[in-house]
């Protein structure tokens, strides 16, 4: 069962990375955010085949939580929470800046996730040889 709520759960995440690839093309700077949700697309479809290497995921995870971290000083404090849902449109750049950075703290996040399961699944397979 846990087997399938995992499956379920990174084809959901597929198709958010998926989705969130689509709608950077109308950011003034596509390619680079259109990357990052990329690779974390192809991860959680390699993942859907439990064949992904835990190191993969876990530099995207890093890469991911960098990032954040250097736009976090302009939005922390500065956007309230509940301005980055207000209008479907920027409405300024702090709420850009703002959905990008907890865009790739949940990139990081779920990455992380991957990452522990495939180590996980592993070190099981090399304590069972």
């Amino acid at each position: 069962m846990r087997r399938h709520l995992w499956t379920a759960a990174n084809a959901a995440m597929l198709l958010a990375f998926v989705m969130s690839v689509i709608v950077q093309f109308n950011d003034p700077d596509p390619l680079l955010w259109a990357a990052i949700y990329t690779v974390a697309a192809v991860v959680c479809a390699v993942e859907l085949r439990r064949r992904t290497n835990p190191l993969v995921p876990a530099l995207i995870a890093t890469v991911a939580l960098i990032w954040a971290a250097t736009i976090a000083p302009r939005v922390l404090g500065t956007v309230p929470f509940g301005a980055m849902f207000a209008e479907f449109e920027m409405a300024n750049t702090g709420i850009e800046e703002s959905r990008e950075m907890y865009g790739l703290a949940f990139i990081a996040g779920w990455m992380i996730a991957v990452a522990i399961a495939a180590w996980r699944r592993r070190s099981s397979v090399v304590r069972a040889a």
